[in-house]
């Protein structure tokens, strides 16, 4: 009968179990998934320029969070936040979110949505 408390008994667990993979495999294996949630910057065009305007122009009026999906080198990322100013010279949105204070620039904003509380 095996003691659990037996210092001398050292069982690797499931380190033994787990699969080796050379550095190679992990190269290609991280080059797939870079390239497989890869995705193509989608197309604005004027009309949905406009609406996300007057969502924007909304949402600062009345003091509503706002949703953005951003593109961001071939990724979609999500931000939701306060439009606290909007700059005209450097097209680029400040939003406070919950980590503070960030620039969005307006060429990667793809959707635009207002929360409404």
């Amino acid at each position: 009968m095996q003691d659990e408390n037996n210092p001398k008994l050292r069982d690797r667990g499931k380190l033994k179990w787990q699969g080796f993979f050379m550095p190679e495999q992990v190269a290609l294996l991280r080059r797939f998934n870079d390239e497989y949630y890869h995705f193509e910057k989608p197309e604005v065009d004027e009309y949905q320029l406009a609406e996300f305007d007057e969502r924007i122009n909304y949402a600062m009026e009345y003091h509503l969070p706002v949703k953005f999906t951003l593109w961001e080198a071939g990724r979609f990322s999500e931000l939701i936040g306060r439009v606290h100013y909007v700059d005209p010279i450097t097209s680029q949105l400040r939003v406070k979110s919950a980590e503070g204070f960030v620039r969005i620039n307006l060429s990667d904003i793809t959707a635009v949505e207002v929360v409404e509380d």
